[in-house]
């Protein structure tokens, strides 16, 4: 109950703060943006067969996602780190350890709050581009649900390395440097692709290494192969692997379990950490 309890209150705090009508501006103008991108790529080529739309509605969400997965990635970074160091440094964090309260169950119920914020506004705002895609070019991605998942997958992994940090440096720079490691690893993971079609052993596993040190990029490429139709690739053909919008094969079960025991390695560190902390 007190998990719970605290869970709810973190979503009240997060709908209160001044981030999240940032991120709903953000991702209405993107929407609206992409809406009107659909609607030109229709008009200008006088109507698109059904492969053809397949071919655009598929290479465009895939981009158009990733603007929501950054967007997903800067709102609940920046969160996790005043909801955790924010208490900390207001005092509000000793307050409420003078009740009979486990810092454990403190920290989950947090966690739990964010993680419930980030996966709502994946939903909200993928499920809003399907249908502006669909009503735009006629095309639904094949497994949206699973692409939904990773990306809230990813979204879960990334706040929860920012409340690690949020436990030993102060909240602004907990979510600078979480944001940092989401881009650096999402460009890695380019370099590597650009490794794989170049045929360089050595600049691939640059890509291999990261997604394994910070599973975000590996999720996220998981979700473009969600969103993405079948055919795709083969329609394009070769040289494909060097585009950072385009995934070659959907995750493996491995790497699925390797990023959910990464999350819970992280969180039980955030956890160790905070436990430790002086309030």
């Amino acid at each position: 109950m007190t998990v719970l309890t605290i869970a709810t209150l973190t979503l009240r705090e997060a709908s209160r703060r001044r981030v999240l009508r940032s991120l709903a501006v953000l991702t209405v103008l993107l929407l609206a943006l992409s809406a009107w991108g659909f609607s030109r790529i229709d008009a200008e080529f006088g109507g698109l067969t059904s492969g053809e739309a397949k071919v655009a509605g598929s290479t465009v969400l895939n981009l158009v996602m990733f603007g929501y997965s950054l967007i997903a990635a800067l709102g609940t970074a920046f969160l996790a780190g005043p909801s955790l160091a924010g208490e900390v440094e207001s005092g509000i964090a000793l307050a409420m350890m003078t009740r009979p309260i486990r810092r454990w169950s403190v920290l989950l119920g947090k966690w739990l709050g964010l993680v419930a914020f980030g996966s709502g506004f994946v939903t909200v705002a993928g499920v809003s581009q399907f249908l502006i895609v669909h009503l735009t070019v006629g095309y639904w991605p094949p497994h949206p649900v699973t692409g939904l998942l990773l990306l809230a997958g990813q979204t879960a992994a990334l706040l929860t390395l920012g409340l690690l940090f949020a436990t030993a440096i102060s909240p602004m720079a907990s979510g600078i440097v979480a944001v940092g490691l989401f881009g650096a690893t999402w460009i890695a993971g380019v370099v590597g692709s650009v490794g794989e079609a170049l045929g360089n052993p050595s600049v691939a596993q640059i890509g291999v290494v990261s997604r394994m040190l910070l599973p975000t990029d590996g999720l996220w490429r998981g979700a473009m192969n969600a969103f993405q139709d079948p055919a795709l690739l083969a329609q394009i053909g070769t040289g494909v692997e060097e585009s950072p919008f385009l995934s070659m094969a959907p995750l493996t079960p491995a790497y699925l379990t390797w990023a959910a025991i990464w999350t819970l390695l992280v969180l039980g560190l955030a956890a160790l950490g905070f436990h430790r902390r002086d309030l």
